[in-house]
C-alpha cells in the first residue's frame, strides 16, 4: 500500500480544516503496520480514503496497486474492512452475520474454528443489538477476516476487551502477518502497537512526522533514566562529571535520585562504581527505558486534545 501526498480538507474559505496535510507513507506486504496519532491527527481520514470510503482531493493513493475507489469491486474480495461501528445488522445473530459474510467469498475461512478461536461460542445465536461493546469488536474482527483478505484493517481492534481476549486477538494477528497477510492498525494502545508491528507511522497536523520500527523509534533521542535510592544529599556534580556529556541527575525526593542519560552497560558501571568510590550503598537502582508511549507523547505533546 502507497500514500504520496494526500491531502483532505474540509470546509470552505477561512474555515477550511486540512485534516490530512501531504501526507506520504508505505505499507510493506505481509508486515503489521501501525498508524498512530492522537485525536484528530488525520489518521482516521487517511484510513478511510485507503478503504474507498473517501476519495483523495489530491495526492495519490494505492492498494494492493490498485485504485480503491476505481477499483473497488477488485478490492472487495482482497480486503478485510474492521468498523468501529460493527457493519451488521441490528436484529441479526452474531454467528448468522458471521455467516453470511463468509458465503460472500470464494473461500472463507471455516467459520466454526473461527467463533470457537475468538471465543464466539457464548453469543453466537445472540441479536447484534444485544451484544456488549467487546462482543462486537470479536465479531467485527471475524467479519474483516473471514474471506483470507490479503490486507486486512484494523481499527481499534482491542477496544472494550478484556486480557484474555485482547492477547486472543494479538497472537491472532501475528498468525495472520506470518501467513502473508498485511495489516494496517490504528490502536491508542502504544503497548499493541509496540508488541504488534513491524513498522509504526506517528502522524499529527495531518502529516507523518516520525516512522520506523517500534525499537527504532523507542531508541530515537532515547535518554533512559537510572533511579537510585541511597541517603540524601549526594554530590551530584561529581557524580555527573563521571557520566558522558548532557547526562543530568537530579534528587526528586530526599534519597531518591534521577539520572538522565544514555544507559548502558558502561554507564551503568560507572554509576556503581561511583558509589563505591564514595562509600554509598544504594537500597536500589532501577533502569527505566524509554517505551513507545514515552516518544509517542514526546512527538506529538503531552496536553489533551
Amino acid at each position: 500500500m502507497e500514500i504520496v501526498d494526500l491531502t483532505m480538507h474540509y470546509g470552505r474559505g477561512a474555515a477550511v480544516v486540512k485534516a490530512v496535510d501531504g501526507l506520504s507513507l508505505t505499507v510493506e506486504a505481509g508486515t503489521v503496520t501501525s498508524i498512530l496519532g492522537p485525536n484528530g491527527a488525520g489518521k482516521t481520514t487517511t484510513i478511510e480514503t485507503c478503504e474507498g470510503f473517501r476519495r483523495p482531493q489530491s495526492g495519490t493513493v494505492r492498494v494492493l496497486g490498485l485504485d480503491p475507489v476505481a477499483d473497488a469491486p477488485r478490492l472487495r474480495a482482497r480486503v478485510g474492512v474492521m468498523l468501529q461501528s460493527g457493519g451488521a445488522w441490528l436484529g441479526v445473530r452474531a454467528g448468522e452475520m458471521l455467516r453470511h459474510v463468509a458465503a460472500l467469498h470464494a473461500h472463507p475461512l471455516d467459520v466454526d474454528a473461527l467463533v470457537e478461536r475468538l471465543g464466539m461460542e457464548r453469543f453466537a445465536r445472540t441479536p447484534y443489538r444485544r451484544l456488549s461493546g467487546g462482543q462486537k469488536q470479536r465479531l467485527s474482527l471475524a467479519m474483516a477476516i473471514v474471506g483470507r483478505p490479503e490486507l486486512v484493517f484494523l481499527d481499534e481492534p482491542t477496544a472494550g476487551l478484556d486480557p484474555q481476549s485482547r492477547r486472543a486477538t494479538w497472537d491472532l494477528v501475528s498468525e495472520l502477518r506470518d501467513h502473508g497477510v498485511t495489516i494496517v492498525l490504528t490502536t491508542h494502545y502504544m503497548d499493541e502497537a509496540q508488541e504488534l508491528s513491524d513498522r509504526v507511522h506517528i502522524v499529527d497536523a495531518g502529516r507523518v512526522i516520525a516512522s520506523g520500527t517500534p525499537a527504532d523509534l523507542v531508541s530515537a533521542g532515547a535518554r533512559n533514566s537510572i533511579r537510585l535510592v541511597a541517603r540524601p544529599g549526594l554530590d551530584l556534580g561529581g557524580l555527573v562529571a563521571e557520566l558522558p556529556e548532557d547526562s543530568t541527575a537530579a534528587e526528586v525526593q530526599p534519597g531518591q535520585y534521577v539520572i538522565t542519560t544514555d544507559v548502558d552497560p558502561d554507564v551503568l558501571h560507572r554509576v556503581t562504581g561511583w558509589c563505591a568510590a564514595h562509600d554509598v550503598l544504594p537500597a536500589s537502582i532501577l533502569v527505566e527505558r524509554q517505551s513507545l508511549e514515552d516518544r509517542f507523547l514526546d512527538l506529538t505533546g503531552r496536553e489533551l486534545r
